[in-house]
């Protein structure tokens, strides 16, 4: 009975913080990684790399589930979720996020020194990013700058050092326009309920039609990062046949953001993740 209990406890918590949404950052991070090592990285700094990203990519949902608890609970597409139904309270949320920053904190200051120095920086960005839909619909770009330190930790994780980070400026680039796109792809969901509700988005202050637009145009200038990504650091011929490969998914995206935004949204940007990343491995 008290394992059972411990098991649904787990699954609770697991998804309250969408665990399995890990699968878009942890491709960029290892993706810095490599780009920085031109090689596998050993199963050490794999490991330290891995805990990191979980602790950092739990602390960052559990935050925004706490600051959108009311928000979520008026919203007929996320009133079901944990905090609004009662199946958690703020206190569990708590503790939650406070093993998932010891995780996150322990995990850096084992890779580097200036891991852990800087490991605040993206805790403030996760922390910030929530309240900006309250006030601009530019809030999409918040979410992108937060995530496009993924690429960012993966390279210092393996250089320990900030010298020739600008190195990595196409990647970070790719990584702060493709999330910001498909971030506001998935604001189209809750766009009648934004106006509602006096939040600001994209959608909300273009309708969805045109914010549909600017996503394809950030994602049509994310992959022409990624073709400088390859033409400066990659080069090999198989790097190219991943690019060809991420261009159609991306195609495939817009194509379907409209009438399927859940699916252009999740599966297919989880699948883009890992093709970026198969890209720089097999071109370093």
């Amino acid at each position: 009975m008290a394992l059972a209990l411990t098991e649904n406890r787990f699954k609770v918590y697991a998804s309250f913080v969408k665990l399995e949404h890990t699968i878009f950052s942890l491709p960029l991070i290892f993706a810095g990684t490599l780009l920085n090592l031109h090689r596998r990285p050993s199963p050490r700094l794999a490991g330290l790399i891995l805990l990191a990203a979980v602790g950092a990519r739990t602390l960052a949902m559990g935050l925004n589930r706490l600051i959108d608890a009311e928000i979520d609970a008026r919203n007929p597409r996320t009133r079901r979720r944990e905090l609004p139904r009662g199946l958690m309270q703020r206190s569990e949320a708590w503790a939650v996020i406070g093993v998932a920053g010891l995780l996150y904190i322990a995990s850096a200051a084992a890779i580097s020194p200036i891991c852990l120095a800087l490991s605040p920086i993206p805790v403030l960005l996760f922390a910030i990013y929530p309240y900006l839909k309250r006030f601009t619909s530019f809030a999409h770009f918040g979410l992108g700058l937060a995530w496009s330190m993924a690429p960012v930790g993966g390279w210092l994780a393996a250089s320990h050092s900030l010298v020739r980070i600008g190195k990595m400026w196409w990647l970070w680039l790719f990584a702060l326009l493709w999330v910001t796109g498909f971030d506001i792809i998935y604001a189209t969901m809750d766009e009648a309920f934004d106006r509602r509700a006096g939040l600001h988005s994209l959608p909300v202050a273009l309708g969805r039609r045109k914010a549909l637009m600017v996503a394809a145009l950030l994602h049509g200038l994310a992959f022409l990062c990624l073709t400088e990504l390859w033409r400066n650091r990659l080069t090999s011929l198989s790097a190219l046949l991943w690019m060809a490969a991420i261009g159609m998914l991306l195609v495939l995206e817009h194509l379907s953001a409209e009438r399927y935004p859940e699916f252009s949204f999740f599966q297919i940007n989880a699948i883009i993740g890992f093709m970026v990343l198969g890209a720089v491995y097999t071109g370093v």
